[in-house]
């Protein structure tokens, strides 16, 4: 009965909205933000959410702890849409979908703005870049590969050279000799050349392969009529292979379709959408982007998250097909969108019958296969959790396991590293490392620090209590950080220590409380999640020491030189990267440096020439 006089009440509360854009956000009773969404009319969208009808089960869980909403008005729907993108991204509301982190699905990023650009991956897209972006794709690998195939076909520069600052410095690399790259470093390709090079690149990131043979073909002939024929030949071999990779791509429909295809798979612990990436009638890129079981996804809500994805992408289809569960019928704004982005109209299209419902379909088994086999593995990897709390005899399955490590060289560089693992799975996020400026005495000590300073940070964003946590250590290593927890008010039920142990083949042996040794070997699922985590925290706090260590003797070699102090040693370091890039830039280039006069110049010259 108080649920009812409080849905009452916000309906009432509801009716007095004005019929105006705007966006709604909704409180529970604690004050906690549950749920942010937008309107074209306020008064309808939110009245709706406390009238009598039929919702769907997660929508009336959502309804059931509404205590309170707020409104902000909007002057046009625009507004809203791009307010309730930047407060979902903001809260990060419990029940409103948003796609995992960005590094999950990389772009391809081309910086077109610059004298000589190259393709790249970049993990998040920034609306103040001027280049081109392309994509998601599935993985990082997926974007490397296309990267790779690109330089092959274009011969593009595979160097860490920069241009054009470094062309005319030091002779072309192996990739020049043998044929597989155009030489750009040596001053023989001209900007307006490389500039043709780059537009037939993006034809073929735009999969425009018909044009872009066109255009090689003719390329080849002109090359041959001018008795170039090593070039000739070289475009002729970038033909035949681009043929062979359109030979590769799976047919699916007429060579006129080109389309995002998106179904819904709603399961209720896993819901998940796929979407099929089809251009030119082929099937180049499936992505899939799994929801947590909270996340209420409507056509609404999904028309604001492919707002935000497409305002941002340069590789836009013709069409958008939707499964039933997707497609938004008042999503006018979208249109609007996508036909300023591409520069001609792009469809948004729910097909029943015919070839575009076969794709919605095909993306719709994709979606369901996806599902299933994320849910099997999550059942595998809990029941990893569930022997591994046997084997410690923990109450419970732990769901954050974390796993440090301490690297030095001599007492120098000493560095901690910590990787996190949540739900048996790297969440490369999370892993953080530890610079130990203190001069210890030891190992232990150094792990202490660690330990100490990690939960010195509980409550903070990212930085949760550990569930279970593993050192790379063993007993003494495991007694030494427990008692030094016990000192800060922790006990060993709060959070767990064991340490991981290796055989003399540096292999995980055992795992180690403070007295005794639990056997892992004949575990197969939990010997491998604790041996990759080892060599996954060992790696992690190398690199950070390998880095440390750098960092301090490319700034010692700097500060060895007169007048050049840490301020100076900064300067150069942030502009050049490297010593060796410091000695092969021109004198204009260094004087360009904030701070570095003449007198600095003629030391650093005297410098690199004495040593």
């Amino acid at each position: 009965m108080k649920q009812e006089n409080r849905q009452a009440s916000l309906l009432e509360k509801a009716r007095l909205l004005p019929e105006k854009p705007g966006v709604y956000r909704m409180y529970s009773e604690g004050g906690v933000l549950l749920y942010v969404g937008k309107s074209k009319a306020l008064k309808n969208r939110v009245s709706s959410y406390f009238q009598n009808g039929d919702k769907n089960p997660k929508t009336a869980r959502l309804v059931a702890q509404i205590a309170d909403f707020s409104t902000i008005l909007t002057e046009t729907e625009e507004e809203a849409l791009l307010l309730e993108n930047e407060l979902i991204k903001l809260h990060r509301p419990k029940y409103n979908i948003l796609l995992k982190d960005d590094k999950n699905y990389p772009y391809l990023y081309l910086p077109i703005e610059s004298e000589f650009p190259r393709p790249e991956l970049r993990r998040k897209r920034a609306e103040k870049d001027t280049g081109l972006y392309f994509g998601p794709y599935s993985s990082a690998n997926a974007v490397h590969e296309i990267i790779r195939t690109a330089s092959t076909l274009f011969l593009l520069p595979r160097c860490k050279r920069r241009f054009p600052e470094e062309i005319g410095r030091g002779r072309p690399c192996l990739y020049h000799d043998m044929g597989r790259c155009m030489g750009l470093c040596s001053g023989k390709i001209s900007a307006e050349e490389y500039r043709r090079v780059i537009d037939e690149l993006i034809l073929f990131l735009r999969h425009d392969h018909k044009e872009l043979l066109a255009r090689l073909e003719e390329k080849m002939l002109a090359l041959s009529e001018e008795l170039r024929f090593e070039a000739a030949a070289q475009v002729r071999d970038s033909i035949r292979a681009l043929s062979r990779l359109t030979e590769k791509q799976h047919v699916l429909a007429d060579p006129q379709t080109s389309a995002d295809v998106y179904a819904l798979y709603p399961d209720e612990v896993l819901p998940l959408v796929s979407r099929l990436v089809v251009r030119r009638g082929r099937l180049i890129d499936a992505v899939h982007f799994p929801f947590l079981p909270t996340q209420i996804v409507t056509p609404e809500s999904f028309t604001s998250l492919l707002y935000d994805h497409y305002r941002l992408t340069d590789d836009l289809p013709k069409k958008i097909l939707f499964s039933e569960e997707l497609y938004d019928p008042e999503g006018e704004l979208l249109d609007e969108l996508l036909h300023h982005r591409a520069g001609h109209k792009v469809e948004r299209l729910c097909p029943k019958r015919g070839k575009h419902a076969a794709l919605v379909t095909l993306a719709r088994e994709n979606a369901k296969k996806e599902c299933l086999h994320r849910k099997e593995k999550n059942v595998r990897d809990r029941g990893t959790l569930h022997t591994l709390a046997e084997l410690l005899s923990l109450p419970d399955a732990p769901r954050r396991v974390e796993a440090y490590d301490i690297s030095n060289h001599g007492n120098d560089s000493i560095y901690g590293g910590m990787v996190v693992a949540l739900d048996a799975k790297p969440r490369r996020s999370l892993y953080r490392s530890f610079s130990i400026t203190q001069t210890l005495k030891d190992d232990y000590a150094a792990m202490v620090e660690v330990i100490l300073r990690r939960l010195s940070h509980l409550g903070e964003e990212g930085w949760e209590k550990p569930d279970l946590i593993l050192l790379d250590g063993g007993m003494t290593h495991v007694s030494v950080v427990k008692k030094a927890l016990a000192d800060h008010g922790f006990s060993p039920e709060d959070i767990p220590v064991f340490g991981m142990v290796k055989d003399e083949h540096h292999k995980t042996r055992t795992l180690v409380s403070e007295t005794d040794e639990i056997s892992i070997a004949k575990e197969t699922a939990v010997f491998g999640f604790v041996y990759s985590l080892q060599e996954e925290v060992h790696r992690f706090s190398l690199a950070g020491m390998d880095r440390n260590r750098r960092k301090r003797l490319l700034s010692s070699t700097l500060t060895e030189i007169p007048g050049i102090g840490e301020k100076k040693q900064k300067a150069l370091l942030k502009r050049f990267q490297s010593i060796k890039r410091i000695r092969a830039a021109s004198d204009d280039e260094i004087l360009a440096v904030k701070g570095i006069g003449a007198r600095d110049l003629a030391a650093l010259r005297t410098y690199f020439h004495e040593h």
